[in-house]
């Protein structure tokens, strides 16, 4: 489709893929073309860094920023007693005496 191109897997909370979904529907109406998710997102990313100086997109990226920080923290302190299998949460198999 570009001439430059990168796939990019995005990981977003439901609620923000209904936002943008409706997004897509109402361009959809008004234009009379059909616009996808991932024409909303291109145009999304695209409109958001025209605007680097906006304190707006700053504290969003900063909330962002932090909750993972949060999240990252909160899991390298919990006792590893748990093993991911094959992408699968499983409790370890306790040792017979």
């Amino acid at each position: 489709m570009f001439e430059n191109e990168t796939r990019v897997l995005i990981v977003l909370p439901r609620d923000l893929a209904d936002r943008a979904r409706s997004l897509a529907g109402r361009a959809t109406t008004s234009i009379r073309l059909p616009v996808s998710l991932q024409i909303v997102f291109r145009a999304l990313i695209e409109e958001g860094l025209k605007r680097p100086g906006d304190n707006g997109l700053f504290a969003n990226i900063s909330r962002q920023a932090e909750t993972i920080r949060r999240i990252r923290s909160e899991a390298r302190r919990q006792p590893v007693t748990v093993k991911a299998r094959r992408g699968r949460m499983v409790a370890p198999r306790r040792r017979s005496p």
